[in-house]
């Protein structure tokens, strides 16, 4: 009787009273059938919590060597009649003894393939030649036996893949990546891989921080602000975004911390504003934050030199120029602007006695810099 409740936990054929009983022992808190663990394993893709949730069969069992005749044999090919319960033709169950079960938190992708958040019941199908298939039902139920075709919910195929010896059927996640996971099942000499993405995994991020906001971080217009940030710079969620940014700059939090309009907070609404499109408007914006009172020289040309990457020369231009007409006592900051500017125009003399006057001022925290900028002139000049 112990061997054939063991082949029942293998998922292989065994005579329908040893199953029975079984099944009615596996109402009760007993040791799994066969000693085959109950394992589970999670990994987070973002905010996606994957879980896999299975009983853990191992090669070696009661003295018996399996090694080369787990697959094709232990596990036959295609759908096979375990010989118990409505299902003639069922997949393996991916593990032992229950349902092998996949639990994602939101949608995800297989595969490239799209599924609902949810849990499901795990499915192999293996075959000789050619790609096997893994196979998601929405009814777990107990093992493969009342495995049923309309409870499929997708199926995608996989490849299997030399492995390393592996005693224990093991399932594992590698290939992690900010937007993607590879969750793997290896036992033996397999590994038998699943690939899951979340194609909006910025989204996802960006739609928590909504929520985030209406609590207590939302006392603190610095998380406004960088809330703003992350939904600009990643393009999602945008107008949204932009009430955030303005709520950074103008929220009045009584008694906590005060919205500021600054340089910062200014450039992130400008931020926003670029990543929709809207350019002239944040061109107004930035404007407005190159001139308030505390927005210093080496703010504003990092902001021109952001211009000139872009591709906005005469933008650029126009920022160097007016940290230049803003800041008349600083020789450095604005002139390497200025600098930076002609060369991108191809004013070639007004660069270069823009850099005599810059190397002229390079203020004690940026002589570590010198070279580069010595390097720089000496190009244009050398230039024709």
């Amino acid at each position: 009787m112990k061997t054939l409740l063991i082949l029942l936990g293998l998922g292989t054929s065994a005579m329908p009273n040893a199953i029975a009983v079984a099944q009615m022992h596996a109402e009760l808190t007993t040791p799994p059938n066969g000693d085959n663990q109950r394992a589970e394993v999670s990994q987070w893709i973002g905010l996606v919590k994957v879980t896999i949730a299975y009983h853990s069969p191992r090669v070696h069992f009661q003295g018996r060597e399996r090694t080369g005749h787990i697959w094709g044999e232990l596990i036959p090919y295609g759908l096979y009649d375990e010989g118990f319960g409505p299902s003639r033709a069922a997949p393996w169950r991916a593990g032992a003894n229950e349902s092998t079960t996949l639990t994602v938190s939101h949608d995800v992708q297989l595969e490239g393939t799209p599924l609902k958040a949810g849990t499901y019941a795990l499915f192999l199908e293996l075959a000789k030649t050619g790609p096997w298939t893994w196979i998601l039902s929405s009814n777990p139920g107990w093992g493969a036996f009342q495995y049923d075709p309309k409870d499929v919910v997708l199926r995608v195929a996989t490849t299997p893949q030399d492995a390393p010896f592996t005693e224990f059927l093991t399932y594992g996640f590698d290939n992690r990546l900010p937007n993607s996971a590879t969750v793997y099942l290896q036992w033996e000499n397999k590994r038998i891989p699943l690939r899951i993405d979340v194609p909006n995994v910025n989204e996802l991020y960006a739609m928590q921080m909504g929520k985030d906001l209406r609590a207590w971080a939302g006392f603190n217009y610095q998380n406004w602000q960088a809330a703003a940030q992350f939904a600009a710079a990643n393009k999602v969620n945008l107008e949204e975004a932009l009430v955030w940014a303005d709520k950074a700059i103008s929220e009045p939090f009584r008694n906590a911390a005060q919205g500021r309009a600054d340089f910062s907070t200014l450039q992130t609404k400008a931020a926003v504003l670029t990543a929709m499109g809207r350019d002239a408007d944040a061109d107004t914006v930035m404007d407005r934050a190159i001139q308030l009172p505390d927005t210093d020289a080496p703010s504003v040309h990092r902001y021109g030199l952001a211009m000139l990457a872009a591709g906005r020369k005469d933008r650029a231009m126009r920022v160097f120029e007016a940290n230049r007409r803003l800041h008349p006592a600083d020789k450095f900051w604005p002139y390497v602007g200025l600098a930076r500017g002609y060369t991108a125009l191809g004013r070639r003399k007004a660069a270069i006695a823009s850099w005599d006057v810059a190397l002229k001022h390079v203020p004690p925290d940026q002589q570590a810099n010198l070279p580069n900028l010595e390097k720089a002139a000496q190009a244009l000049r050398s230039s024709r």
